[in-house]
């Protein structure tokens, strides 16, 4: 039996709201670095991104893979998919 090919809309209107998330700090930095390189909002590229990991699909081509190697090492980000779960704050002195 042929798949038939899904349709997807040019734009799709949707309701976004306004979210006080906390993220560790040099995440976020290349976060909206990649964001920024793409010419994208920060919410658009995390929307995407979360959208291809709910799918079990990778969200970045190699080239994009690369670009985000670069930003961690300018923003000093060492962490990786070991630490996911693990990070805590730094206690107020």
């Amino acid at each position: 039996m042929k798949k038939r090919a899904r349709t997807v809309p040019v734009a799709v209107e949707v309701e976004r709201v306004q979210t006080g998330v906390k993220i560790e700090k040099r995440i976020l930095k290349v976060l909206k670095a990649l964001a920024e390189y793409h010419d994208m909002t920060l919410g658009d590229l995390l929307e995407g991104i979360v959208l291809h990991a709910f799918e079990g699909k990778a969200p970045f081509e190699r080239a994009t893979l690369e670009r985000v190697g670069q930003l961690r090492r300018i923003y000093g980000l060492d962490l990786d998919a070991r630490h996911s779960h693990r990070l805590r704050e730094k206690e107020a002195p």
